[in-house]
């Protein structure tokens, strides 16, 4: 029960954060194929880590049958074998001048209807299918190649780049193939970002063809950066995630100040007038500058000397936050 009661705890504490990241600046990014992407990423994962698919269906509460339905569902249509519903549905709307959401249902009767619905609103949502109408007669078509252009030239990049930098800093050395399943983009966009990337410096291109790779030895996001703060959110979520998950592998019985892996959360209630308080507000700062003053070092040996293949990362991640207790709302 204590293993249960962690993984609601964390997943309720991630449903806060996605929520948070999905309206933050007043935006509204959509979470249509959220839920089912979280499933067949913890089914990849399971699978990576050794468990057979009876003992995952076990997990789920499904039977073995359900489990591989459901997993053949997501990633395939029913209707149209070896292609997800996503690109079958958006192939049946661009074959069509014009099509209602009940002819699509139509076409598409052998998969869930709610799924189906679900890839028409995240279609429209990403700016390929344009929509008129509501209900059963909704009518649907594809975007042209001229609409959308103009699309791409009025969506911004800002963060893109650096959002993709760190996942090539931490996930790399990755292959093109590997960073475009990650991203979830348009092959044009990926490569326009990872082609800025490389021209910057900021990544490299090893090897060709089959066997060519990005990779990186550096990531930095200026603190308090107009741009990039993307790449901070998802640096700093998945040094937490990495450092947690090689504790968890850890003999746990041994801990120590001195280990190399672990962490701690310090809680300092402070306020106004208190002794204390200057200094605690301040750490934080001389702590990153500290740190940052460390990391170049680090460097610049590194860039004189080269890093051997064979090395240990340390991952250290410093955070802190005020939250304000006995206020309320309408204070």
């Amino acid at each position: 029960m204590t293993i249960e009661l962690l993984i609601q705890s964390i997943v309720r504490q991630t449903t806060v954060l996605i929520a948070q990241l999905a309206t933050a600046g007043g935006a509204r990014a959509p979470l249509a194929q959220v839920a089912n992407q979280v499933f067949l990423d913890l089914v990849n994962e399971l699978g990576r880590q050794g468990v057979s698919r009876k003992v995952s269906a076990d997990m789920f509460g499904l039977g073995l049958r359900t489990y591989q339905r459901k997993i053949q569902r997501l990633v395939e249509s029913t209707t149209d074998r070896g292609r997800s519903l996503w690109e079958a549905v958006l192939d049946h709307i661009c074959s069509q001048k014009m099509a209602t959401r009940a002819s699509i249902q139509r076409r598409f009767a052998g998969d869930d209807g709610a799924q189906v619905r679900g890839v028409l609103r995240d279609l429209c949502e990403s700016g390929l299918v344009f929509s008129s109408g509501q209900g059963p007669g909704t009518a649907y078509r594809a975007a042209s190649e001229d609409e959308l252009q103009a699309l791409r030239q009025l969506r911004t990049h800002e963060g893109l780049d650096e959002l993709i930098w760190a996942i090539v800093y931490r996930e790399g050395p990755v292959t093109p193939e590997n960073l475009a399943t990650m991203t979830h983009l348009e092959p044009a966009e990926l490569e326009l970002a990872l082609a800025r990337l490389v021209e910057s410096r900021r990544i490299e291109l090893v090897g060709e063809g089959s066997g060519a790779v990005y990779r990186t030895g550096s990531l930095f996001v200026p603190v308090g950066a107009p741009v990039g703060w993307e790449a901070a959110i998802f640096d700093h979520f998945q040094a937490m995630v990495k450092t947690i998950c090689c504790r968890l592998r850890e003999d746990r019985s041994t801990a120590n100040a001195a280990d190399t892996v672990g962490g701690s959360t310090y809680t300092l209630d402070i306020w106004p007038g208190h002794p204390n308080e200057e200094e605690v507000c301040e750490t934080l700062s001389r702590m990153r500058t500290i740190l940052v003053e460390l990391r170049q070092r680090v460097e610049t040996h590194n860039e004189s000397h080269g890093v051997p293949e064979r090395h240990n990362q340390v991952v250290l991640y410093v955070g802190q936050c005020l939250i304000q207790q006995g206020v309320d709302d309408s204070d």
